[in-house]
C-alpha cells in the first residue's frame, strides 16, 4: 500500500488567471496571491501598471509565474498583435489586487490608458477587485460612487478589511489577506462552472464539547479538517455553503461560518437550516452521550473529590434531519468498520456514509490525509485510497452530485 496520497485537481487547475497590479503598497501582497495561484495549478498572468512596478518589479512575478508580464502598452508583444485583447479574450476570470482609488475610477468611467484597465475593458471573463487604500480615501463620495456603479455593473469587490494601514491609521481599506482572496476566486469560478453551483450544502464539523462545569467539558479528538475539506470543495464547486462547525477558528474562507460548541447547539443550528438545504454531509464528531446536568460554577476538587459523572444520551442529529435533501453520514470506527457502518447507514436514514478507521497513523483524527469508504443506499460500496481530505471531499461530493442529478 502506498503511503503518498493520491492528488487530486482543484478548481483552478488549468484555468487562465488575469492578476491585474495596481500601484498600492499592498502590492507585495500580490506575490503571495501569484504564488498561491500558480500552486493551485492555474496559468497565470499578470498585468501591471508602471506605478505597481515602482512597489515590485515585473522580474519578481515572471520568476513565480514563469510568464512575462504585461505593463507597457506600446511593447511590440511577439505571440499576437493586440496584447490586452487576446489576454482578455483567454481569461477564464480576471482579477485585480491590489486595486486603488484610481483604477476604480478608470473602470467606473471606462478610461483605458495602462494595461490593467485595458485588460479588464476587453474582458467578458468575471471581474473581481480587491481594493487597498486609506480609509478616508476609500469613505470618500466619489470612491463609494465608483464602487456603487461597477458592482452595479457586475464587479465583485473582496473587502476591503478593516485594519491598521500603511498610514499608521486604523480603518477600512485594509487588502484582504492572499488566501482570502484567493478562496473567493475559487468560489466564483465555482458560481460560474461547478457541478453544485445554484445548491444549498450543509456540513458540520468538529467534535461537540458537552459541558460538565463552565470549565471542563465530555468531548472527542476531531480536529475538524474532514468536514472542513469538504465545506471548502462545495464552495469550490460552487455550493452556497453552511459549516456548522465546533473549530470556526481553522473555517476555510468564503463560507457561511455557524459556531456552535455542544450536540444540541449544533442540532439546533442544523434544524434551523435544513428547510432550504439540498445536501447535509454530517462530517462532525457528535458525543453521543452529556453530563446530565452541568455545574454553573466550576467543580473544586477539594470539595468534590471522587466523582461520578451521570451521561445522557444525544439525539442522533442527522437521524433527526427529514426532508427532501441528500443525507451523507459518517462512522468513525476502529473495528469491524463496514459491519459498523452499514448498521449506522440504515438507523440514521442517509443515502451515503463514510467510514474511516480512526487508528490509522495517516487517515485518523488530525491528519491532513485520509483513507475512506463510501457506502450507499442501494449496497454499493467505493474505497477511496490515500488522499488529502480535500481529495477525499471531492469524491464524497462526486456522489452527492450525482444523487442530486
Amino acid at each position: 500500500m502506498t503511503n503518498e496520497p493520491i492528488a487530486v485537481p482543484g478548481p483552478l487547475s488549468d484555468r487562465h488567471v488575469v492578476l491585474g497590479v495596481t500601484g498600492s503598497i499592498a502590492c507585495y501582497k500580490a506575490i503571495d496571491i501569484a504564488s498561491q495561484l500558480v500552486q493551485a495549478g492555474a496559468i497565470v498572468d499578470v498585468a501591471m501598471t508602471e506605478s505597481a512596478t515602482k512597489f515590485v518589479p515585473a522580474l519578481t512575478f515572471r520568476s513565480l509565474t514563469a510568464r512575462e508580464p504585461y505593463v507597457d502598452m506600446w511593447h511590440p508583444h511577439g505571440e499576437f498583435g493586440e496584447a490586452h485583447v487576446e489576454l482578455a479574450r483567454r481569461a477564464d476570470v480576471m482579477l485585480i489586487a491590489p486595486g486603488t482609488a484610481s483604477t476604480m475610477a478608470r473602470l467606473a468611467h471606462g478610461l483605458a490608458d495602462d494595461f490593467v484597465s485595458l485588460t479588464a475593458l476587453a474582458t467578458q471573463a468575471p471581474l473581481l477587485l480587491a481594493p487597498a487604500m486609506d480609509a478616508q480615501m476609500w469613505s470618500h463620495a466619489a470612491t463609494q460612487a465608483n464602487r456603487a456603479l461597477l458592482e452595479e455593473r457586475g464587479v465583485q469587490f473582496i473587502g476591503p478589511a478593516e485594519g491598521r494601514l500603511a498610514s499608521g491609521r486604523v480603518g477600512a481599506g485594509r487588502l484582504v489577506e492572499p488566501g482570502a482572496i484567493v478562496a473567493e476566486l475559487r468560489a466564483r469560478v465555482g458560481r460560474e462552472r461547478g457541478d453544485l453551483r445554484g445548491r444549498t450544502v450543509i456540513v458540520s464539523a468538529g467534535g461537540t464539547r458537552e459541558a460538565i462545569d463552565p470549565v471542563r467539558y465530555v468531548g472527542n479528538h476531531s480536529s475538524g479538517k474532514m468536514g472542513h475539506a469538504i465545506a471548502e470543495a462545495a464552495r469550490d464547486r460552487g455550493a452556497e455553503v453552511i459549516l456548522v462547525t465546533t473549530v470556526p477558528e481553522i473555517a476555510p474562507a468564503a463560507v457561511t461560518v455557524v459556531p456552535v460548541s455542544s450536540a444540541g447547539s449544533m442540532q439546533a443550528a442544523i434544524h434551523e437550516r435544513a428547510g432550504s438545504a439540498d445536501a447535509l454531509v454530517m462530517a462532525a464528531a457528535v458525543a453521543d452521550y452529556r453530563p446530565a446536568s452541568a455545574a454553573d460554577q466550576k467543580i473544586k476538587r477539594a470539595d468534590a473529590g471522587d466523582m461520578a459523572i451521570e451521561l445522557m444520551e444525544n439525539e442522533d442529529i442527522i437521524a433527526s434531519v427529514t426532508g427532501d435533501l441528500v443525507k451523507v453520514a459518517f462512522a468513525a470506527e476502529t473495528q469491524d468498520l463496514i459491519a459498523n457502518a452499514e448498521k449506522k447507514l440504515a438507523a440514521k436514514g442517509a443515502r451515503l456514509i463514510v467510514a474511516n478507521d480512526v487508528t490509522a497513523a495517516d487517515a485518523g483524527f488530525g491528519t491532513d490525509t485520509n483513507r475512506i469508504t463510501i457506502l450507499d443506499d442501494q449496497g454499493g460500496r467505493e474505497v477511496v485510497p490515500l488522499m488529502s481530505k480535500y481529495g477525499c471531499a471531492t469524491r464524497i461530493l462526486d456522489r452527492v452530485a450525482a444523487l442530486l442529478g
